[in-house]
């Protein structure tokens, strides 16, 4: 029987049932990476806006390493967000042991306002 190309190539097929599966692992430097909700966010971005660019990083191969680089941009500039909004309203560790409540509420206001913040530069762009 004629070897195909994956065959000539050394790849390598296993029986599953009835059927013949390529047998494919990926390299060291190829292995997946972390994808948190940020990336996940941009995933469904690119699939319904832009489903060009998505299409041609999934086809390439680089799909993966492109949301995990989303992934760490986007939570990096939330992080930095956060820490510059705190010091400019005058947030501190004192200020949450004196009013918890009021600590939680403006909290949640500057982690609102990051969100937004993030998804309007890196997200949806």
């Amino acid at each position: 029987m004629k070897k195909t190309i994956f065959e000539e190539m050394g790849g390598i097929y296993v029986r599953c049932g009835d059927y013949f599966i390529p047998r494919l692992a990926l390299s060291e430097e190829e292995k997946p990476r972390f994808v948190g909700v940020w990336g996940q966010r941009h995933l469904r971005y690119l699939k319904e806006y832009r489903r060009n660019v998505y299409l041609e990083l999934l086809v390439s191969g680089g799909l993966n390493s492109y949301l995990a680089d989303i992934e760490e941009q986007a939570q990096e500039r939330f992080e930095r967000l956060i820490e510059q909004m705190k010091q400019v309203q005058g947030i501190t560790e004192q200020f949450k042991a004196d009013n918890a409540l009021e600590w939680v509420g403006r909290m949640n206001n500057i982690q609102a306002c990051a969100r937004e913040i993030v998804e309007r530069e890196i997200i949806y762009q």
